[in-house]
């Protein structure tokens, strides 16, 4: 089967590369929360540079962008080393400290109808504590969800490969953050990415003494920058008369309390996502950050961060990550066949339907629907001119009937073209599926779809395809 073919969406033109930075060497604790690899390895040889990304844990990697942060970070290092002289490592922050488990409870796959369908792991009950996922054990039900996977999608030469790679790193036994970092790590730690687990007690033991010092801010909105693992879970700290306030439990904790937990729990603390770029920059020497839309814009609100946590921690550039739809066969045959863009696929279920349907209209048809509408304005407006001049009043009820006839013309013709969709069932159904693979669930294919739904289809070539169009983008290759 051939490859999709890989369509850029970008995010943002590639920018030039961001200001030279001056390479130094990365402390022994921030090295052991990395997993073992060549990341690791380039980085603990001594002085570097780093292009970071970073995403919460999902089930199965999560969505598609996920991958494409990290490839990203992969070209941008190799073109930066190139161009620098120096060596440049990308690095993925694995945040385990998140507590969304709502939006790392699932994966979205196109199942064998080319459906899109969700595999979701388990729910949360309301009243429980919102654990980081560090700590929420994928469980028993993981089994379940990675036989919906086997079960639910098509069977191919590469379809034992994925679901192995997957249920080696999704365990029982294994949090989901874990399981994330061993999935991404078996899946780029060759192609050099170094995974960095920052839920890992030593990048707890490191990033402490920043957090520490990250307490003398307030947030505009009344805020600290620091999150604390209270008996709520995890949650925000409103400052208030110099103490520190848990916002859903109501717990109070004075400076002193929460210097005591950054020495003797340290994995209680973690920052929230202004905080945790200046952090990274603290930790490692980074130079660029791969970031999606969102990030793009809360990254100027994090600046005034940067100093508190010391001298020389200086703001990272800001880089949009790669964009872009993969495009089976199967999809740009119904999009050739019509004459149809990605964009059109876009609209609203039926609306391009109707609009292909209609436009198949015979030419008679469509002559006569326009020939009649345009009688009823020019013959009703000459009607109505007449008749005003016998009873002002009644002009009024002329236009009402002119609308009421326009109207039914409408109507006349939506029924023709709902005859026409039903003699045309395939041409929907095409038209339905293109638009999952593209849009599944009205949305676009990076933000729902998981990346093992089209490496059990297509293999590891598609990797490659990947890492080779997004070098070219970043202008590494």
């Amino acid at each position: 089967m051939s490859l999709p073919r890989i369509v850029p969406t970008p995010i943002a033109a590639a920018k030039e590369m961001p200001p030279e930075r001056r390479p130094r060497r990365v402390a022994g604790e921030v090295l052991e929360a990395i997993l073992p690899g060549p990341g690791r390895d380039r980085l603990a040889r001594g002085e570097a540079l780093v292009v970071t990304t970073g995403q919460q844990p999902g089930l199965f990697t999560g969505p598609l962008y996920t991958i494409y942060k990290a490839i990203t970070t992969i070209a941008v290092s190799r073109r930066l080393e190139r161009e620098r002289g120096v060596p440049v490592v990308p690095v993925f922050w694995v945040a385990g400290d998140d507590h969304d488990f709502a939006e790392a409870n699932h994966a979205w796959i196109l199942d064998t109808a080319g459906e899109p369908a969700r595999i979701t792991l388990r729910e949360r009950p309301a009243e429980a504590p919102l654990l980081p996922l560090a700590r929420e054990r994928c469980g028993a039900e993981v089994a379940a969800a990675l036989d919906t996977l086997r079960r639910r999608t098509p069977d191919t030469e590469f379809k034992p490969g994925v679901l192995a790679w997957l249920e080696a790193a999704y365990r029982v036994e294994a949090t989901l953050a874990d399981a994330f970092s061993d999935a991404l790590h078996a899946l780029l730690g060759g192609r050099g990415l170094a995974v960095f687990r920052a839920h890992h007690p030593a990048a707890k033991r490191a990033m402490a003494p920043f957090l520490v010092r990250a307490l003398a801010v307030t947030l505009q909105d009344g805020y600290s920058p620091v999150l604390l693992e209270a008996t709520a879970g995890r949650d925000r700290l409103r400052v208030e008369n110099g103490a520190f306030l848990t916002r859903r439990s109501g717990e109070r904790f004075s400076r002193a309390d929460l210097e005591r937990v950054a020495v003797e729990s340290p994995e209680r603390l973690s920052p929230n996502v202004l905080l945790r770029p200046a952090v990274e920059a603290a930790l490692f020497p980074t130079v660029a950050y791969a970031a999606g839309p969102s990030e793009l814009e809360y990254f100027p609100r994090a600046r005034p961060l940067y100093p508190v946590l010391g001298d020389g921690v200086e703001p990272q550039t800001p880089l949009a990550r790669w964009s872009g739809v993969l495009l089976e066969g199967r999809v740009e045959k119904v999009l050739a066949k019509h004459g149809l863009t990605l964009d059109d696929l876009a609209s609203p279920p039926g609306v391009l339907e109707a609009r292909i349907l209609r436009e198949s209209l015979p030419p008679e048809v469509v002559g006569l629907f326009a020939q009649v509408r345009e009688h009823l304005e020019t013959d009703f407006g000459r009607l109505g001119a007449a008749i005003a001049r016998i009873d002002p009043t009644l002009e009024r009820t002329a236009l009402g009937v002119r609308n009421a006839a326009l109207g039914g013309t409408a109507d006349l013709e939506k029924k023709v073209v709902a005859a026409l969709k039903r003699a045309n069932e395939t041409l929907t159904s095409q038209l339905a599926r293109a638009r999952a693979a593209v849009y599944p669930a009205g949305a676009p294919q990076e933000r729902v779809l998981t990346l093992a739904s089209f490496l059990l289809r297509y293999g590891p070539s598609l990797m490659d395809a990947l890492e080779d169009e997004v070098a070219r983008w970043a202008g590494a290759s």
